[in-house]
């Protein structure tokens, strides 16, 4: 008799912590590569369409200041570890490859703590060793950037929770990280999951897609890229609703960084060019595109003006999945009230970084490291520069505000970048 009631009380604990785990949101991170706010059609992209972008947008949330580091590297380690770069060191290329899991905790640790399993689908960028040794349990992944058909030498091979698989001729990279994705949902639909889904688009090399026709110039081929990615985000959400898993699930589509500076003369809107592209610190390098979609939860076809920048990503999954905080400090801050449609009480600005240069934005003013002050109601197409000696109150209190902001972070006085450009050192030649 005691025996049975001992097993029943097992059995109720474990039929408990099925269900509480049950009640946790799966959380679906697509990242887009080298994709900023003029390619995407719910932006006002003027030369791109991309209907399934903005279903998500049309069913969410569009937020229209949300800001990253403007190049890979630096920025996947800002959003996956939700601490700035003067606090992890990985302020470039090349020192984002030293950051260690004894050191900095990355998402998937903590949420594997709240009872998630979590996927590294695709490119896992400028990052050290590999997703698993941050805490991923299933792993597909490619070396190096624009990685599209077994043509290209980093194409020949990707690992699969790491073992090489072989990629056969004519099979297109991106339509297998998508079956891959599909396969780690569909075995992970009973316990919640975190899906960080690093997709080949748009990065160069720009290369021809299944669907592109022969003779096609590059210039289609870009466009062709951008629905191709478009296509892909439509066939997710497909498998998705297949799994009935709609509802529970918050989708996340951002960009890593803004258009590579080739493309960025045709990502307009409304016939206007953003100032700046991917590797710069103006707008057009670090803005990014940022939509939210939790069927039933996200208030529908939202515009926010809310201030969000890549390292709040950490903060609201933690928030979301109930899981322990890191022992590092944080920077981000959740938004999931935002998520929710309540009232949300979030910091009026962002801070950005790459190598030695950042800044501190608001929504009209932007003070960077060298004490320079810009206005920003033009933004995204201008950054207006205000003289020194400005009589204007507004401006004066601007800097004010945001000089104290950034003399709180004290970047300077945190790992501060080595000198070390975005492309590494060359080896002297030995006598």
């Amino acid at each position: 008799m005691k025996k049975i009631f001992l097993l029943s009380l097992l059995f109720a604990a474990c039929n408990t912590s099925t269900l509480l785990a049950q009640k946790k949101p799966n959380i679906i991170f697509i990242l887009a590569d080298d994709c900023g706010i003029g390619d995407i059609g719910a932006y006002g992209a003027d030369n791109y369409k991309t209907p399934n972008i903005d279903k998500l947008a049309n069913g969410g949330i569009t937020f229209n200041h949300c800001y990253t580091a403007a190049l890979c590297g630096p920025s996947r380690a800002l959003i996956l570890t939700g601490r700035y770069a003067f606090h992890t060191g990985a302020t470039s290329q090349v020192t984002t490859g030293r950051l260690q899991p004894q050191v900095e905790t990355m998402i998937p640790a903590m949420l594997k703590k709240a009872g998630y399993t979590s996927a590294s689908i695709g490119k896992w960028g400028q990052l050290p060793l590999t997703p698993s040794d941050f805490g991923f349990d299933y792993t597909l992944v490619y070396k190096g950037s624009g990685i599209y058909w077994n043509t290209q030498p980093q194409g020949k091979k990707l690992m699969l929770n790491g073992a090489p698989l072989e990629v056969k001729d004519y099979e297109y990279i991106p339509d297998l990280m998508h079956h891959y994705a599909v396969d780690f949902m569909a075995k992970n639909k009973s316990n919640p999951f975190f899906l960080y889904y690093s997709l080949s688009h748009l990065h160069g090399p720009i290369l021809p897609t299944p669907d592109s026709k022969p003779g096609a110039n590059n210039y289609k081929h870009y466009s062709d890229n951008v629905a191709y990615m478009d296509k892909l985000v439509g066939q997710l959400m497909t498998a998705l609703d297949s799994l009935k898993l709609r509802e529970k699930t918050l989708v996340i589509f951002t960009g890593d960084n803004g258009t590579a500076k080739f493309w960025a003369d045709s990502a307009t809107i409304n016939g206007k060019r953003i100032v700046g592209n991917k590797a710069t610190m103006q707008e057009g390098g670090g803005l990014v595109p940022l939509i939210a979609n939790w069927k039933t939860v996200t208030p529908k076809g939202k515009s926010s003006d809310m201030m969000i920048d890549a390292s709040d990503f950490f903060a609201t999954f933690m928030d979301m999945a109930g899981a322990p905080a890191p022992d590092s400090v944080l920077d981000g801050q959740s938004f999931l009230p935002e998520l929710k449609g309540q009232k949300a009480n979030h910091r009026s600005w962002i801070f950005n970084q790459l190598e030695r240069n950042w800044y501190v934005r608001e929504k009209n003013w932007k003070l960077n490291q060298a004490g320079e002050l810009f206005d920003m109601s033009r933004a995204p197409f201008e950054e207006i520069a205000v003289p020194a000696d400005t009589k204007n109150p507004e401006a004066i209190a601007a800097r004010e505000r945001l000089q104290q902001q950034l003399d709180k972070l004290n970047p300077a006085g945190g790992k501060t970048d080595d000198g070390v450009p975005a492309k590494k050192k060359k080896k002297k030649k030995l006598k």
